[in-house]
């Protein structure tokens, strides 16, 4: 694989458009000068913050559009407009073989629906997954996956998920076997709902795959640090993964209105900042930014709207790794393997 991935970057996707996208693959570029970028969306806003970066404007090319998807826009007129929006254009540059992946910080319906028409679906894979790293009390964090892009899954797209997510652990987590856990309602192997039972069956059997099935996990258990791939349906992985942020914005928040109650709390607070900074850098979401669209005949990576620069420089760093890894050919080998001894098994 190509050792200077090039990334497709919707600029006018994100809170603050052009501003944190720009500034955060230019930050991404100091760790990695290798990485070149086609930046996609309004040339002079563009522009001008490429001016204040000379490397990042030796590294990138821009390619104007004057439209973009809005935040409250329609999946289904998003991709109606998707040849001449700087979302839809980035998402057809890796299509057309200019780019190796694409990044952006917009409408995440629209991207889906984008992504899945223009790139297509890999053999075996009935739908694609939102991926991401979530933080654990260990070194390692986890990855979990659906986190929005189907709302109802059967037993085999589970198993499907549990595959591509297991080929995203070997790649970001360094880890050959990764450990993987079904979400639901309890740990005991009678517990959940038929499709639940059904993928864990399928699971248990499939042992000739690089990952080790570990039976189910239940919501409290995420942060632990005692697995590595946490798969679930889209709509419970989105209600897991918004609980998960608001609670940790809950703990911040309650912690600064706590050492501010009084003169001895701020006393407190002074001698807890070196701990207290650690856990803000745990907990801060743009420190795990760059989520993955699995599943899908090319890479495309969605970072937070509100993202700062820092979490579009690990967004960029995510799509990097992605390519430099070849993730999707894994998936692919991964797949071939599960359908070779699942027809064995149908034919014996």
């Amino acid at each position: 694989m190509d050792a200077a991935p090039r990334i497709a970057i919707d600029a006018m996707g994100g809170d603050t458009g052009p501003v944190a996208m720009v500034a955060g693959a230019a930050r991404a570029l100091r760790k990695d000068p290798k990485l070149r970028f086609l930046i996609y969306g309004d040339e002079k806003l563009i522009g001008a913050e490429l001016e204040r970066l000379p490397a990042m404007r030796a590294a990138s090319e821009i390619v104007h559009t004057a439209e973009s998807i809005a935040a409250s826009e329609k999946p289904s007129q998003a991709i109606r407009r998707a040849r001449v929006t700087s979302m839809g254009m980035a998402i057809n540059a890796v299509k057309d073989g200019e780019a190796d992946a694409a990044l952006s910080g917009g409408n995440t319906g629209a991207l889906m629906a984008m992504a899945k028409l223009a790139l297509r679906t890999m053999p075996g894979i009935d739908r694609p997954a939102l991926a991401a790293l979530l933080p654990t009390l260990t070194d390692t964090d986890l990855v979990m996956l659906d986190l929005g892009a189907n709302t109802e899954c059967d037993a085999q797209n589970l198993v499907q998920f549990a595959v591509m997510g297991s080929a995203y652990a070997r790649t970001v987590l360094q880890v050959q076997k990764p450990r993987v856990k079904l979400l639901n309602i309890g740990t005991e192997e009678l517990k959940g709902t038929d499709e639940l039972k059904e993928a864990a069956a399928l699971l248990r059997e499939a042992d000739y795959l690089p990952l080790r099935f570990d039976g189910f996990t239940e919501g409290d258990q995420l942060s632990r640090g005692n697995v590595d791939v946490v798969v679930t349906d889209g709509f419970s992985g989105n209600i897991a993964l918004k609980t998960a942020e608001g609670t940790a914005r809950f703990v911040t928040d309650l912690l600064r209105r706590a050492f501010k109650s009084s003169l001895r709390s701020k006393a407190g607070f002074a001698l807890s900042k070196p701990a207290l900074n650690l856990l803000k850098v745990h907990l801060d979401p743009n420190n795990h930014n760059g989520a993955v669209f699995l599943g899908l005949n090319g890479l495309v990576v969605k970072s937070h709207g509100g993202a700062n620069p820092k979490g579009v420089a690990n967004a960029v760093k995510v799509a990097a790794s992605m390519v430099r890894n070849d993730i999707t050919r894994k998936i692919g080998e991964d797949l071939d393997e599960f359908r070779a001894h699942a027809f064995n098994h149908e034919g014996a």
